[in-house]
This record gives C-alpha cells, structure tokens and sequence, in this order.
C-alpha cells in the first residue's frame, strides 16, 4: 500500500507540473515514477523501516506559519537591501537544536534556509550553523520560537 501511494502522489505531482498531455510525454512521466518507486522500495528494503505517506494535519498547520515567516523575512531583507549599506551586518553563528527531534532537525535547518536572509551552513552534532545578513536574525533564531513550533507540530510522540 505504501508503494501505491507514492505512485498516485508522484503521478499526480508529475502531471501537475508537466501540465502537457500526449503519449510520448506520459510515458517519459510513467517511466519516471517507476524509476522513483524502484529507488524508494530498494532504500525502504536497506532501511528495514518504510515510512509511510504522513495523513496528519501538521502540515497544514506547518506551511501556513511558514508561509507567514517567509513574508516577513522577505520585507525585514528588502528594507535592509535597499536601505544603507551600513544596516547590513552579516553574522555566522552556531543555533542549537538539542531540542528538536532528530528526526526534524533537517525540517529545521532547511526551514532556516528558506526563510529570506538566513542560509543553514551546516547541521552537526545538534547545532544549526547558520550565516545571516543582519545579527538581529541570529538572535531571533537563538530566542527558539521557530525550533518552539517546529517541535511542537513535529515532535516525536505526534
């Protein structure tokens, strides 16, 4: 059933952004599924853990705040692009996500990156590096209430 599911996701997904019905192009779609699928049941067989295609609500309560935080960044870097150079004060720091799950801490370090201005560099040992263009994004990062709500939607006894 898991196998199934990815299919019918990654077809719809396939067709969505293709958007161009015709033999040729449908079978170059089929054969790519297929091709993900195979690479999906060989990864499930080395893990000896299949994940299954999550039926929850977190990510409808995810990408909206997310979403919301990528606006605001947006506006916070536009104003510092356009404003004077000296509003720009690049900084790199070491962001700990001890309290993210392990199994969230990519969710957290790429949901970093996708907000404007701040790029995740590297995720090690529990700790986020991420470079900024303005230390005040450090500190809001350090003050944890992006790691709050990923935890809290994404924590392990969800």
């Amino acid at each position: 059933m898991h196998i199934v599911k990815w299919a019918v996701v990654l077809s719809i997904f396939w067709l969505l952004l293709s958007g161009i019905i015709n033999p040729l192009l449908l079978s170059f779609g089929a054969l790519s599924v297929v091709v993900v699928l195979f690479v999906l049941r060989r990864m499930d067989e080395v893990e000896n853990e299949s994940r299954q295609i999550s039926t929850s609500l977190r990510l409808i309560r995810y990408l909206p705040w997310l979403i919301g935080q990528i606006f605001s960044s947006a506006i916070h870097v536009t104003k510092l692009i356009w404003g004077t150079p000296d509003k720009v004060s690049p900084a790199i720091a070491k962001i700990s996500a001890k309290n993210v799950p392990q199994s969230s801490r990519v969710l957290y370090a790429n949901s970093i990156t996708l907000t404007p201005g701040t790029l995740s560099v590297d995720l090690e040992e529990g700790e986020v590096t991420v470079h900024a263009l303005h230390k005040s994004s450090i500190e809001e990062l350090k003050k944890g209430d992006m790691e709050k709500k990923i935890t809290g939607i994404w924590g392990e006894n969800k």
